[in-house]
């Protein structure tokens, strides 16, 4: 299926095609308004042949009284051809809203398709605008053109000759204006997206003196976007005026025409005015389609947009095999990773297993991958070649989300979003169905676990106390010890903490230490990317990365050993062989 020249993916298909009723609907309350639109031209024949003629009054009440309930009739039927429309994307959003977020967060590496809901929201206004009306109106221009022949075929040859003139126009507008505007759309996105992340780190830059610097990028960006835009609006806005010049040009020759046929006694006086409304009747949707071309291309752009989002992402909700909880098994076969927008390899084929219950620490310089491994361990990025899986199965065969009840991850930035203390913690679980006693007592558990709790009591509405988007409102470590906590929610089977001690201070680190023994206590798997190795004390394996690759690994005292240049220590008889890891 096709819409603006796009193929729709089969989900988007779907969705348009349950709008089918109310576009149905307000296609068939278009046919009704377009009949109605005759009367006028009616009227008018009716007035000047009939009326005045007789000088028959009380006619011409009855005519007036049949027009005013036609007009009324047409008004109701175009405020509900209107309100079908708007239904019609409100049904729309509501089949693909969820689909869309869904896929845009699915994304690991967001490129133009970020800007998707808001084009999806640009779509929807669009498919109740003029330019969709103005669609649907104009294969009924047909009935006018019958009827201006049935008055005299001049008439009709001079509306049929109007019509193309104005098709003409209106495709001559399309060519000029279509590049520019696909344009000025990325560009705009782009600004958009700049914007957004200078307002996100609004901290950093009063703080270090970027305010004017980051005002006059983004006023650069958006002048790039506003200046496509605004020539594709100074094209379209000539074409528009044109367009209409000869529209009423076409309507008073229609006049003129009238006037000389009825000089010559081929047509009545009311015919005149009747030739002329007809015309401009006919021709005025494709004035609209001329005047809403730039609501049309941008929606073609969205359809675009929201097309590739569909072609290259998965749905949130699949059918999958239910597979039981996890023991805490990985395992990286080959992983690759490309860095953003370049071919710099980032991870370079690594393979690597961990054991149900086993711990690791990840050390190396800075850039040597550590973050990127933890990120794929954990599901929040996906490599570009190679597998991960976890008790043997590969994570694409799990749903995300339930796979992701059963990982604990704490990212270097905690990333807080905007919410209560506890929806942080509980991973928002009440809006997935979870019970309030059960997010609660979770809650707190996790809170308990993750040494935060009294701090959390002390807080001005405690488990309740509202956080900004980025955890504004905590210190770093405040933020740091609640994210822990989000990590620690539903003891997880598979625990990755990135950095953790980065922002704690002395008793938030005693804390992190005791909650990472009490995971491993019950069996947990974890992962600890750390600069500082005293928080990697318990581990029991050390993985050295560097550049992208595995450099060591082996038991914590062996890898220390040979990293300071010492003779290594017996392994114990308990260690597990990982050669070819």
């Amino acid at each position: 299926m096709k819409f603006f020249d796009v193929t729709l993916p089969a989900p988007m298909e779907k969705a348009f095609k349950d709008c089918r009723r109310h576009l149905a609907s307000a296609a068939f309350f278009s046919a009704l308004v377009n009949i109605l639109y005759l009367s006028p031209s009616i009227y008018m024949l009716q007035v000047y042949d009939r009326v005045v003629p007789t000088q028959g009054e009380l006619t011409l009440v009855f005519l007036t009284l049949i027009i005013a309930f036609a007009l009324a009739c047409l008004a109701a039927l175009e405020t509900v051809r209107a309100r079908l429309l708007v239904l019609a994307g409100l049904r729309l959003d509501r089949l693909l809203s969820s689909d869309i977020l869904g896929r845009l967060m699915a994304q690991s590496r967001p490129a133009n398709t970020a800007q998707a809901m808001r084009e999806f929201d640009g779509l929807r206004a669009a498919l109740a605008g003029p330019a969709a009306l103005a669609f649907m109106d104009a294969p009924w221009t047909p009935i006018y053109v019958i009827v201006a022949f049935m008055i005299h075929p001049a008439l009709g040859a001079l509306t049929i000759v109007g019509g193309i003139l104005l098709f003409g126009l209106a495709m001559l507008n399309e060519r000029a204006t279509k590049p520019d505007l696909l344009k000025a759309q990325r560009a705009n996105a782009a600004a958009y997206a700049s914007q957004e992340s200078a307002a996100m780190n609004g901290e950093v830059v009063r703080a270090l003196g970027m305010r004017r610097s980051v005002i006059a990028r983004h006023l650069e960006e958006r002048g790039i976007g506003q200046s496509m835009q605004t020539e594709a609006q100074f094209k379209g806005g000539r074409f528009s005026a044109l367009t209409k010049f000869f529209r009423l040009f076409l309507q008073s020759a229609a006049l003129g025409l009238g006037a000389y046929l009825a000089i010559k006694g081929q047509i009545s006086s009311g015919s005149i005015i009747a030739a002329s409304i007809l015309l401009s009747r006919a021709l005025q949707p494709v004035e609209q389609l001329v005047g809403g071309w730039t609501s049309v291309i941008q929606a073609r752009g969205a359809m675009a947009t929201l097309a590739e989002l569909f072609e290259k992402t998965q749905p949130l909700d699949i059918d999958r095999t239910q597979l039981p909880t996890p023991m805490g098994a990985v395992e990286l076969d080959r992983i690759v990773v490309r860095a953003p927008g370049r071919d710099e390899l980032v991870l370079k084929a690594v393979s690597l297993k961990i054991a149900p219950g086993e711990s690791m620490g990840v050390v190396g310089a800075s850039g040597a991958g550590k973050t990127t491994l933890a990120r794929i361990i954990a599901g929040a990025l996906s490599p570009d070649a190679g597998i991960v899986r976890m008790d043997g199965a590969n994570y694409t065969d799990w749903d995300a989300d339930r796979l992701a009840d059963h990982i604990g991850y704490l990212p270097q930035d905690p990333s807080l979003l905007s919410g209560s203390v506890k929806d942080n913690i509980s991973r928002f679980a009440a809006w997935r169905g979870m019970s309030p006693e059960k997010v609660d007592q979770l809650a707190v558990e996790a809170a308990t676990l993750a040494g935060v709790h009294e701090l959390i009591l002390k807080l001005p509405k405690g488990y309740d106390t509202p956080l900004a988007p980025g955890g504004r409102g905590l210190s770093a470590g405040q933020a740091q010890r609640v994210a822990l906590a989000r990590a620690l929610f539903g003891n997880p089977t598979l625990l990755i903490l990135d950095e953790p001690n980065s922002a704690l201070d002395a008793e938030g680190e005693a804390s992190l230490l005791r909650a990472i023994h009490s995971a491993k206590t019950r069996g947990a798997t974890i992962l600890i990317v750390a600069h500082r190795t005293g928080i990697l004390a318990g581990v029991d394996r050390l993985l050295v990365m560097r550049e992208g690759a595995i450099e060591r690994l082996g038991p914590r005292e062996e890898v220390l050993a040979k990293l300071a240049g010492r003779p290594a220590p017996q392994p114990a008889t308990n260690v597990v062989d990982m050669k070819g890891a």
